[in-house]
């Protein structure tokens, strides 16, 4: 199991193995530590006892999230781990997971307790439903699927995967996942708000953080939707 990766002030990373539909494509969840004191886990991975040590001692877990339709299989762990934090999610996983008690409904306009120090765009026009994090503090942008970043792959399906899908080695979104950007004019509004935002690094689900030339990195890794 990962251990917390610093990123920038306040903010941590722990990734894990994660496999969907035989390709190994890893996740990653993101720790924000808030300036009242607060944490807040973004797109939960599993914990083991080393990792729950980690995360519990920058400080009490106050808010779980969900950020889009995909990213919710460890939200019940993490609620049974941290039963008083309150679990945000997008409308749609509130009806997709009803085992699950969802405080809070994901969108631009996030929770009082969130607003001091996050940002928020809901990407539309998707069947992701994903709404991105901006730290302002740090200028970190913070998303599961709004892009991906492999620079290499050992297993070989998923190299294949990759490879054809035009995500290996480059910043991008895969071609087959394009489909899920039913209406590009409302997700190209979106993904300019996203852009107007000065961030410097992006903490992303799948493959490496992007740390240098991120804002180029991102515009045309996404520039298929225009």
């Amino acid at each position: 199991m990962s251990h917390l990766e610093p990123i920038a002030d306040n903010i941590w990373a722990a990734s894990a193995p994660l496999s969907f539909v035989g390709l190994h494509l890893g996740s990653r969840m993101t720790v924000i530590r808030l300036a009242a004191g607060g944490i807040v886990l973004h797109s939960p991975i599993p914990v083991d006892l080393e990792l729950l040590a980690e995360i519990n001692a920058l400080g009490p877990v106050r808010h779980i999230i969900c950020p889009n339709l995909f990213h919710h299989l460890y939200a019940g762990d993490a609620q049974r781990l941290w039963p008083d934090a309150l679990l945000h999610g997008p409308a749609g996983l509130h009806r997709k997971r009803k085992d699950l008690h969802f405080h809070q409904t994901l969108s631009d306009s996030l929770h009082p307790d969130l607003r001091d120090d996050l940002e928020a765009v809901t990407i539309k026009g998707t069947l992701i439903d994903e709404t991105v994090l901006y730290h302002p503090a740090t200028r970190t942008l913070i998303a599961c699927d709004l892009v991906e970043n492999f620079k290499t792959c050992s297993h070989g399906p998923t190299r294949m995967y990759l490879k054809l899908n035009g995500a290996l080695d480059q910043v991008t979104w895969p071609r087959v996942l394009r489909l899920l950007y039913i209406r590009r004019q409302p997700a190209r509004a979106s993904l300019e708000r996203i852009m107007a935002w000065p961030f410097e690094r992006l903490v992303l689900a799948h493959g490496e953080i992007i740390r240098d030339n991120t804002r180029e990195a991102v515009r045309t890794g996404m520039a298929w939707l225009h």
